[in-house]
């Protein structure tokens, strides 16, 4: 698509602009050609000397009879005030010419960075997973930026040809001869002036690469930047990326010196053009009049004016040359013809009221052949839940797709209450829908956005009410400004569990009919995955829901469980009903069982590693204050920095206790299936983590505050500051007490 194209197809909802911007063009050039053409013979007349207009061209005749039927006396004033006028209504007339132009130019990038907008959000999600996000980013910005130039270089371009039409037709009036011999020499600029436009495309092309090339390097360098950080390549793709800026900025300043270029050369080269007219007139005009003096001076004046244009019209040719690339870029990512779109429904989901069936369908990605999903047929009936599981590869995260219409199966249907999904409208169906992924995304805002991005109008209660069925209120409440936190690129100040609990209380709070769950714990830690896996037994009480779990332990009390091995469903049936046979689903849950042992071995030695992390902190606040009781400080400032320390670690050892807070509250929810002595012993361990929890923090909360007013010198008085410090000793002895029977609980 060129540049015309693009044009046509944007400007179509303007055409009043676009008059206005051609009428005030040409009104501007010919007030222009006026005021020029009277300048000469005015002024000549103004310091007295002869004007003998007799052989003159007819334009210069017709321009100075409204002139002679004035007074001699006022005659001159008139005269000037005319070329004032003239010259301030050119002026005028560019001004608001130069406005309209802007104004349209704008709006014509506007609506070009919307369609390109709208493109994205409308297209196929197939599209993504073949296009890089950095190249899409270039081109919305860079790329569009650069053929918006080009536009708005096209709207000058018809303004600055209507002035060098009028002008020409001012000199073909005066002299056809010598504008003839004029145009010859002056396409000789423009002949000479090819070289540098055709060079500016050859820099055009490459800078448009490299643009996309750095964008898509430093998107992806900025994503990864947890990888780059681990292995450690921090100064190596410091070192790639510094030359894609230098070998751009190279090209640019290549391009720019290229384009630079064309406005010297020309202004030489008119200039000698100049000259040889001069020496041409002396033949060409003789005969017409006795003197040169008024034509020829009117003349080169008009031809002077020219000349500038003349250099701008091949300075856009040359930036036009210079983003033709761009504009190709541009017009291909805009076609809608080359790019995947889904049909939208008319019919406007409401309800559901029987089930969702899976009806024979078969389904491979857009440009394979390989099926990966082969004839499935499944009913998931309202208000229950299926859960697929197999291993990888065998096509649980497609069948997830498939329901929110990411894709349509290639055949075969999905029905909601008997009519197909290709037959809702996607919007409403989607919107009853609430997924929650492994890969939970975030935005860079506030908790609270967050929560509330699928419903905006969401009151302060609302949004409390969902983050506490999510087991996320605890933690957000200490969070510095609790729901107003903001929680970074993709919620980066967050830890996997948090992140999963926000996108919990998020689909809480759409109240979706429709749940999908795909592997929302498969990347947690143990803790985690409990806290994560409570919130979500809550999210899908009551609600139709399509579990994929990897870990079979959290879809046991599903009521249809579907094993898919190589894109087909080799089981269905509950928990009990595919143990019993004994099959490919009895096969995955006594493996999985086997390596409870190895997590239980891992658990312990995580809680030996916190006991050894607590004591080793409790014993060197201890050995601290001995040494503050003991005044063993050389000065206050030694004294100072070894409250200080104290106040450290008991703050370290308090953030570790917020671990077990987490520990108590998930075992009094989330008791293992076991029975008889065994339940007996999980009680009782989970009543001495409560005890000791409670004991850290009861104790760790009145030393915190007398450590930091000691720290802030707000106890004064040296006997209160020893009480201080003794009461401090004293809580830190009972806690190692404590810490002596929590590794004795450890160890049953």
């Amino acid at each position: 698509m060129s540049t015309k194209k693009l044009l046509l197809r944007f400007a179509k909802p303007y055409p009043g602009w676009i008059i206005l911007t051609i009428v005030l063009g040409f009104s501007g050039a010919l007030f222009n050609g006026v005021s020029t053409t009277l300048i000469v013979p005015v002024v000549l007349k103004i310091v007295g000397q002869q004007v003998d207009l007799s052989n003159a061209p007819s334009i210069l005749k017709a321009m100075m009879a409204p002139f002679d039927k004035i007074p001699e006396d006022y005659r001159m004033v008139v005269m000037a005030g005319a070329i004032v006028l003239t010259i301030a209504l050119k002026n005028f007339a560019s001004y608001v010419s130069t406005l309209t132009s802007s104004s349209l130019a704008r709006r014509l990038t506007s609506d070009i960075r919307e369609a390109g907008l709208q493109l994205l959000l409308q297209i196929d999600i197939d599209y993504y997973a073949k296009m890089k996000v950095g190249d899409l980013i270039n081109r919305l910005g860079g790329e569009t930026s650069r053929a918006a130039s080009a536009i708005g270089n096209a709207i000058k371009l018809v303004v600055l040809v209507i002035t060098i039409l009028v002008f020409v037709g001012l000199l073909l009036s005066i002299s056809w001869q010598l504008t003839l011999a004029a145009t010859f020499l002056l396409s000789l600029v423009t002949l000479v002036n090819q070289y540098s436009i055709a060079r500016s495309k050859k820099f055009g092309k490459l800078l448009s690469e490299m643009s996309k090339v750095y964008s898509i390097t430093m998107l992806e360098t900025l994503s990864g930047i947890r990888l780059v950080k681990v292995m450690g390549n921090e100064e190596k793709e410091y070192e790639r990326i510094k030359k894609l800026i230098s070998d751009r900025e190279k090209a640019d300043f290549d391009s720019q010196m290229n384009s630079e270029a064309i406005a010297p050369i020309s202004e030489v080269m008119g200039i000698t053009a100049l000259l040889l007219i001069v020496f041409l007139s002396k033949t060409l005009l003789t005969g017409q009049i006795s003197s040169l003096s008024t034509v020829m001076l009117t003349y080169l004046l008009v031809l002077l004016r020219v000349l500038p244009l003349i250099s701008q019209l091949n300075t856009l040719r040359s930036s036009f040359a210079n983003t033709a690339s761009s504009v190709d870029t541009v017009a291909e990512f805009l076609r809608l013809d080359d790019k995947p779109f889904m049909g939208n429904g008319t019919v406007s989901y409401s309800k559901l009221e029987k089930g969702i069936h899976f009806n024979r369908i078969s389904f491979a990605y857009p440009g394979h052949e390989k099926l990966v999903l082969k004839d499935i047929d499944l009913f998931l009936p309202r208000g229950t839940t299926l859960a697929l599981v197999g291993s990888s590869g065998a096509g649980k995260s497609t069948v997830a797709d498939l329901l929110p219409r990411f894709y349509d199966p290639i055949s075969g249907s999905i029905d909601i209450d008997g009519t197909d999904l290709r037959e809702f409208n996607s919007t409403s169906l989607r919107k009853a829908m609430g997924i929650v992924s492994q890969d939970t995304f975030l935005f860079n805002d506030s908790v609270r956005n967050n929560i509330a991005y699928g419903k905006s109008e969401a009151t302060e209660e609302e949004i409390i009410t969902a983050t506490k069925r999510a087991n996320a209120y605890e933690f957000i409440s200490k969070l510095p400004q609790g729901l107003d936190t903001m929680i970074g690129d993709r919620g980066v100040m967050l830890s996997g569990g948090q992140r999963q609990r926000l996108a919990i209380a998020r689909a809480l709070l759409q109240n979706p009919e429709i749940l999908i769950l795909d592997e929302a714990t498969s990347a947690l830690d143990t803790v985690s995955e409990r806290l994560v896996q409570a919130a979500i037994d809550d999210l899908s009480r009551d609600r139709t829901t399509l579990v994929i779990a990897h870990r079979l332990s959290t879809v046991q009390k599903a009521h249809q469980i579907a094993v898919l091995d190589q894109g087909r469903v080799v089981e269905v049936g509950t928990h009990e009903e595919l143990l019993q046979k004994g099959g490919y689903y009895s096969r995955l849950y006594s493996m999985q069982f086997s390596d409870r042992a190895e997590e239980s071995n891992k658990r312990q030695e995580n809680l030996i590693r916190i006991s050894y992390e607590i004591r080793t902190r409790l014993n060197s606040m201890m050995g601290v204050l001995r040494l503050l009781l003991d005044d063993m400080a050389d000065n206050a400032e030694e004294r100072l920095e070894l409250i200080e320390e104290s106040y450290k670690s008991a703050f370290k050892i308090f953030n570790i206790i917020e671990v077990f807070d987490d520990i108590v509250k998930l075992q009094k929810n989330w008791q293992p299936a076991v029975v008889g002595d065994a339940n007996c012993s999980v009680v009782t361990r989970t009543q001495t983590f409560a005890h000791i929890s409670d004991e850290f923090r009861t104790h760790l909360n009145p030393m915190l505050t007398s450590l930091r007013s000691l720290a802030d010198n707000y106890i004064e008085t040296p006997e209160e500051q020893n009480q201080s410090i003794s009461e401090a000793y004293k809580s830190a002895v009972h806690l190692l007490n404590q810490l002596e029977d929590f590794e004795d609980s450890i160890k049953k």
